[in-house]
């Protein structure tokens, strides 16, 4: 599975540090309901046991499209693509449209590249990077959603989650999944093995981490063998240091990432990249760890798992629910602790775009954009919608309930991930640009002053200078 991090936008959302904190506080509050434990893991196998009440059966208005054939394409794979399914099933039942799934690899905008080059584009993409909507736009790919789309769209989502799928005032991106990406996942029987507690300061972090080092468990895992989750960790510790103003400039290239906030990150980072044995198997093992086994790692293997701590979103949860592991009981979370004055608050998401402009395609879009679409696939865990209109009772457990509580409360005050504000060859392809060269300071966390040159380097080319 992969989640939104990567690619460019020139549009960023505003955040205020008030609104950082608001957000910070609220999330602090999963800590404290996941001591109590759920029934429910949170993954995607759990059927129809979302509890709680539903969506009306019937909030958005469909046309009848007996006949008609629709494609839709994702990076999605394992649970998180079949959970989706289950929402274009509804969809096939409310219209009588046919609609295929059609597995995209990274980046999207190279596989829709080559499908529109041979004349079969799908009819509708999930986009998960901001910045890949303005370029199939700019190369004339993708429609402008219609007026139904844009109208469900206008009822049920804040201003800021309409506005990153807009490309020169026109809306082309329904926001149909997001993710809160400042979370640390732990195993409760490592925490209590080791006499640790939550930390909610980098320092407390560190402290943590050597507790559960000395109790004979690798501190933390990590999915480097995917860039993306590297870049994650970097945006979390640079947007509570440098600050919102720092963050969205450094987003833009506006500064250049030789400035001295950007050291002092990647210096931050290797307290515990380089920290011998506090990364699991090593650099040499965490670049060849995907993300699903960075996860699942951490619960599994009793008392002694491979590692005590993961870092990423909400969608981990998917990940677990792989696991006998449960959330709020086997599996906890706090916040990504405040390595400045502030806890970060990062965003993701994907976006629904069509491509093949027609009656089907736009239904489709506007399905996206309606409560009972989200409702279907939140209640089976590991998945977060922006649509401020689904009752969050749905979601499998307290844990998942509060932070999409948190992420709805915040508004349009959050920080989108910054390696998806960025041109696609710097942000968002494997083996290039920031994840290739995070992953090499990964290797070689001494080595900052390179790293920073080699960002530089690739982030002005693909920046234009």
């Amino acid at each position: 599975m992969r989640t939104s991090s990567t690619i460019r936008t020139g549009r960023t959302v505003k955040r205020t540090t008030r609104a950082a904190a608001t957000l910070a506080v609220a999330a602090l509050a999963l800590s404290l309901t996941a001591c109590g434990g759920d029934d429910d893991n949170g993954g995607g196998d759990n059927g129809d046991k979302g509890g709680g009440s539903k969506a009306p059966a019937s909030s958005v208005t469909l046309p009848k499209l007996d006949g008609e054939s629709l494609e839709v394409a994702a990076v999605w794979t394992g649970t998180e693509q079949e959970n989706f399914k289950q929402v274009l099933t509804e969809f096939e039942k409310r219209t009588g449209a046919k609609v295929t799934f059609v597995p995209a690899q990274d980046p999207i905008i190279n596989f829709l590249g080559s499908k529109i080059a041979g004349g079969a584009p799908p009819d509708v993409a999930m986009l998960p990077q901001p910045g890949a909507i303005k370029q199939a736009v700019d190369k004339g790919w993708a429609k402008p959603l219609g007026a139904d789309a844009t109208k469900e769209l206008g009822e049920n989502y804040s201003q800021g989650w309409q506005d990153i799928g807009k490309v020169g005032g026109k809306q082309y991106g329904v926001y149909y999944k997001a993710a809160n990406k400042s979370l640390i996942w732990y195993n409760a029987q490592v925490f209590e093995n080791a006499g640790a507690a939550e930390p909610k300061t980098w320092d407390e972090l560190l402290d943590t981490a050597q507790m559960v080092y000395d109790s004979g468990v690798a501190p933390f895992s990590v999915g480097g063998a995917d860039g993306w989750t590297l870049t994650d960790w970097f945006e979390n510790v640079y947007l509570s240091q440098a600050g919102p103003e720092k963050y969205d400039q450094l987003a833009k290239h506006e500064i250049k990432w030789t400035d001295p906030s950007v050291k002092e990150a990647l210096t931050t980072l290797a307290e515990i990249w380089g920290k011998k044995d506090f990364v699991a198997g090593g650099a040499s093992g965490a670049l060849q760890t995907e993300f699903p086994a960075s996860v699942t790692q951490t619960f599994t293997g009793g008392d002694q798992p491979k590692a005590g701590m993961v870092y990423e979103g909400d969608f981990v949860q998917v990940n677990i629910g792989e696991t006998k592991a449960k959330v709020g009981t086997d599996a906890k979370v706090f916040p990504f602790p405040a390595v400045g004055d502030t806890a970060p608050v990062v965003s993701g998401g994907d976006a629904a775009v069509v491509f093949r402009d027609s009656e089907a395609a736009q239904a489709l879009a506007t399905w996206l954009a309606s409560p009972d679409a989200a409702a279907i696939q939140a209640k089976l865990g590991g998945f977060l919608s922006p649509n401020k209109s689904i009752d969050s009772s749905v979601y499998p457990n307290e844990v998942q309930k509060k932070i999409a509580d948190a992420l709805i409360a915040a508004g349009d005050d959050f920080r989108f991930d910054m390696s998806d504000q960025a041109p696609q060859a710097f942000g968002g392809t494997p083996g290039k640009g920031e994840w290739k060269t995070l992953q090499d300071f990964l290797k070689n966390p001494k080595d900052v002053a390179g790293a920073q040159a080699k960002l530089e380097a690739d982030a002005a080319a693909a920046y234009g200078g």
